[in-house]
């Protein structure tokens, strides 16, 4: 195995559900992610440790690093692309049943 295939440990958590959302962001990076831990046991609880190849260390701690500042949170607008989600209601046709 070549250095950088040796495999770095660059996130651990005591919250299994961080550990996969940081996991799926590094992933969607076109990082590859190595999880252990408790998360994959049926209860998925308990810490978790992300592991990657030190050739992509670097982009890792960068991706987890943005994570961490906020960079990737989300809010309503980013998911109803509008300013008040009410403003949905309206184009959501009100179908009764028929009887």
């Amino acid at each position: 195995m070549s250095d950088r295939e040796r495999l770095v440990r660059v996130y651990a958590t005591g919250n299994a559900f961080d550990g996969l959302l940081t996991k799926g962001h590094l992933e969607a990076e076109g990082i590859t992610v190595l999880m252990k831990g408790e998360s994959e046991g049926p209860y998925r609880a308990g810490p978790v440790y992300l592991w990657v190849t030190s050739g992509d260390e670097g982009r890792a701690r960068e991706v987890i690093r943005a994570i961490e500042s906020g960079a990737y949170a989300t809010s309503d607008d980013d998911v109803f692309g509008v300013d008040e989600p009410e403003a949905l209601a309206g184009d959501i046709p009100n179908e009764q049943p028929q009887r």
